[in-house]
């Protein structure tokens, strides 16, 4: 099986032999994903790592996210430890693009922007911060400079330590039930 999968290859696949894993925030997932998708956010891969290839171990699983980075990386986290999986080429957005169904979760109040969207906020709000603050004191340009630096960084090494720090702010967390939601699923 290849790295990845077209949004239609794996629409084509049997339902019964594939579990497909959303490793998006909480938010990210109820606002729409694959139907059948089970959310377990990327930083409860390594918690749920024993079910994870318990499913492996019964049927193809296949990680998704928004756009293809977070599944790649989480599918290479799950190499790491002997667990087979494939990513959804472009994610969410690729597989919504060529029309095929979004489900959203049954909780409609976790209405929380795309990651990449708090991101591009947070990052254009502190150095809009660190330009102010340096016209009284220039020192203050340096948060721009450290923001300016981490987004260069990210680009590059296709990581992103703001998400992962956005990631653990409460609204973007799983509600109470979520992980044993997510335990449930992956044991069949």
């Amino acid at each position: 099986m290849s790295t990845t999968l077209a949004p239609a290859e794996l629409h084509a696949l049997p339902a019964d032999g594939t579990l497909v894993v959303d490793v998006r925030a909480p938010g990210e997932y109820a606002a729409g994903h694959v139907p059948g998708a089970v959310n377990v956010p990327a930083d409860l891969l390594d918690t749920l790592l024993p079910d994870l290839q318990a499913a492996a171990e019964r049927q193809d699983l296949v990680l998704v996210c928004a756009a293809g980075q977070r599944s790649a990386a989480a599918c290479a986290k799950l190499a790491d430890a002997g667990v087979d999986s494939v990513g959804l080429a472009g994610g969410t957005r690729a597989w919504a693009a060529d029309g095929l169904p979004v489900d959203t979760a049954t909780r409609p109040n976790r209405s929380v922007w795309a990651m990449d969207r708090q991101v591009r906020f947070t990052a254009g709000s502190l150095v809009l911060l660190g330009l102010a603050l340096g016209r009284r004191a220039p020192k203050g340009r340096l948060l721009a400079a450290g923001i300016a630096s981490g987004l260069v960084y990210s680009g590059l090494s296709n990581t992103c330590g703001m998400a992962a720090m956005l990631g653990r702010l409460p609204f973007n967390r799983p509600e109470p039930g979520v992980l044993d939601e997510a335990r449930a699923a992956l044991r069949g």
